[in-house]
C-alpha cells in the first residue's frame, strides 16, 4: 500500500492561502517519510486562522512561496495517489496553483480519508481527525499540516485494513459493504 497523505493550513478563508504544507510518504502501509515546510502565502493572515494553527505572518516571512515548493512538492507528489482528509487541500492546491499559473502536479488519484472513514465506521459520533485519532489511539497533535498528514494515512490503513479494500479499490471509490468494516 503505496500512497502519499497531504495537508495543508492556511492564512485565511481563501483557501490558496497556504501557510504550511505537510506530507506523509506511506510504503508498503508503513510510515516512511514526513516532510512538512512553512509557507509564505503572500497573503494576510486572519486571526481565527492563527488561533488554529498558531502560524503568524512573522513565522513565515523568510518561507518559501507556493511557487517555490514545487520542484520539492513534484518530487515528492508526482504519480502517487493522494489522501487527504476531505478534498479540501486538493481545493487549496489547485487554488494556489491557479493563483501563480502553474499547472497541477499529475497523481494517480485522491482518496479523502475522512469520506473514507465515515463509510468504513458509520457509527462512530464524527469523523474528524482528531476524534478518529482518539478512537483509535494514534498519537496525534491537531493543526500542524505534517502531523495531519500523517495521521489521515494512519486512518487510511486502518481503514483499508478493517474494510479488506485495497488502496486501489479506495482510491475508486468502492463502497464499502455495510457490516463488513470492524469496529474499534
Amino acid at each position: 500500500m503505496d500512497f502519499v497523505a497531504i495537508d495543508v493550513e492556511t492564512a485565511n478563508q481563501n483557501p490558496s492561502s497556504i501557510c504550511q504544507i505537510g506530507v506523509a510518504s506511506f510504503s508498503k502501509g508503513r510510515l516512511v517519510d514526513a516532510w512538512g515546510t512553512l509557507v509564505n502565502p503572500e497573503d494576510s493572515f486572519l486571526p481565527f486562522n492563527v488561533q488554529l494553527h498558531g502560524i503568524r505572518p512573522c513565522d513565515v516571512v523568510l518561507s518559501p512561496t507556493w511557487i517555490d515548493l514545487q520542484s520539492e512538492l513534484r518530487n515528492r507528489l508526482v504519480r502517487y495517489i493522494l489522501a487527504s482528509h476531505t478534498y479540501f487541500d486538493r481545493g487549496a492546491m489547485n487554488g494556489a496553483n491557479e493563483r501563480y499559473g502553474l499547472k497541477p502536479i499529475s497523481v494517480a488519484g485522491w482518496i479523502d480519508t475522512c469520506q473514507v472513514a465515515r463509510t468504513a465506521w458509520p457509527r462512530l459520533p464524527n469523523h474528524k481527525l482528531t476524534s478518529l485519532s482518539h478512537t483509535f489511539g494514534i498519537a496525534y497533535e491537531a493543526h500542524d499540516a505534517a502531523e495531519d498528514a500523517r495521521c489521515a494515512g494512519e486512518i487510511l490503513i486502518l481503514a483499508a485494513d478493517s474494510t479488506g479494500l485495497s488502496l486501489d479499490e479506495l482510491s475508486r471509490g468502492t463502497r464499502i459493504r455495510s457490516g463488513l468494516a470492524r469496529y474499534p
